[in-house]
């Protein structure tokens, strides 16, 4: 489960897994979003940088995201409502990350909510959480830990990179191409603030603003000399950069912008920014997931910019575009639990990330698994042969 920096609602994911061979076998079982409490995603907004935040604040957050994620859990796991019991042995959360500290280059702290204790207890089930920190603390930047499946998913992938469109957009490259993860920039970030303060919803739906704008090259320029697109990877950004206070003042240095060119320029600079971070490692194909693609104005835009690389989306491979962040949390619990280390690829290295807090009966840790994960393969239908069971 994971609740992106759009702050949208809760990706949820069940996937059957195993390890055999240093292969990952991943088959997709069943994803929803469910929405937050309209109180809750209210509150988180207002928490976000560059709003101030106190400690009742961020207690009173932490708790009631733990409990949403744990109501989201339940709904799959015989706990809930829907009385739906997917079998499923292990919960793995990303959470909500409210601050991602980065200063000179350096990642130096991340922080997400959602208090696993209240996961355990709403399912029962052991909870796999905080997955970030420890590559932080290995020298990594903890972000985009996308990087972890796409480097699996790319090994049999040569020439492919990995883009995710959340409120940031961030690629992932093929070990042929150095194998980096990294952020590029803005995706959706800028787009929802500039949707909500033009229009006063969180969105341009279907990118159908953008799509009646022209592009304002005077504010494109002064938007593309931001210094971290110029910033060698690994490198990561969030919210804590790219938010409605950093748009406005852009905005000050160039005459009024009309609301469709304003998203139409948007749209681009993130189209641009996705580009240039794609063009030195050549990918002859781009695998697109995560919200933007469903922004049809967005997508043709970055056609463009990529061209003559192909864009297309995960879907293609069978692995569903909306919710791979959800099934990148179900892989690294899965890794977790099993002692498995991984190498996101954003300068940590290998290590076994999270941690991890007992469900209803006590913790009975599995046996580690032999070997490393060294490619990911996805299947239509449940692997065959006995599951990795705690």
């Amino acid at each position: 489960m994971i609740s992106g920096t759009s702050v949208d609602g809760i990706d949820v994911a069940v996937a059957d897994l195993r390890l055999r061979s240093g292969v990952v076998e991943l088959s997709p079982v069943r994803h929803a979003e469910v929405p937050h409490p309209e109180a809750l995603r209210a509150d988180l907004l207002a928490a976000l940088p560059p709003n101030p935040c106190d400690a009742r604040t961020l207690c009173r957050l932490d708790t009631g995201v733990g409990q949403a994620f744990g109501a989201a859990a339940a709904r799959f796991t015989g706990g809930g409502d829907s009385g739906v019991d997917l079998g499923v042995d292990l919960v793995a959360s990303l959470g909500q990350t409210l601050y991602h500290w980065v200063d000179g280059g350096d990642c130096l702290g991340t922080l997400q909510l959602g208090q696993p204790a209240w996961i355990a207890e709403a399912t029962g089930l052991p909870v796999v959480s905080d997955l970030r920190a420890r590559d932080v603390a290995a020298g990594g930047h903890g972000a985009p830990l996308a990087g972890v499946l796409d480097r699996l998913l790319l090994a049999a992938e040569p020439g492919t990179a990995a883009l995710n469109l959340g409120g940031i957009a961030n690629i992932t490259t093929d070990s042929t191409a150095g194998g980096l993860a990294f952020d590029t920039g803005p995706a959706n970030a800028l787009l929802d603030a500039a949707a909500l303060a033009r229009t006063g919803t969180p969105c341009d739906t279907d990118g159908a603003l953008a799509a009646r704008g022209t592009v304002r090259r005077d504010l494109l320029d002064v938007l593309l000399a931001d210094p971290y697109y110029a910033a060698p990877a690994p490198k990561s950004t969030g919210k804590e950069h790219f938010h409605g206070g950093y748009l406005d003042a852009a905005l000050a240095r160039v005459p009024a912008v009309a609301d469709a060119d304003l998203l139409a320029t948007l749209v681009a600079l993130t189209a641009i920014t996705v580009a240039r971070a794609c063009a030195p490692h050549r990918p002859r194909r781009v695998l697109a997931s995560g919200g933007g693609v469903r922004n049809p104005a967005l997508m043709t835009a970055l056609a463009a910019a990529l061209a003559p690389t192909e864009l297309t989306t995960t879907d293609a491979l069978g692995l569903p575009a909306e919710a791979k962040e959800a099934y990148l949390a179900a892989l690294l619990g899965f890794l977790t639990w099993h002692g498995v280390p991984v190498d996101a690829g954003t300068g940590g290295g290998a290590r076994v990330l999270g941690s991890v807090t007992p469900g209803r009966d006590p913790a009975r840790w599995p046996e580690p698994l032999d070997g490393t994960a060294e490619s990911l393969h996805l299947s239509p239908q449940p692997p065959g042969g006995p599951r990795a069971r705690p």
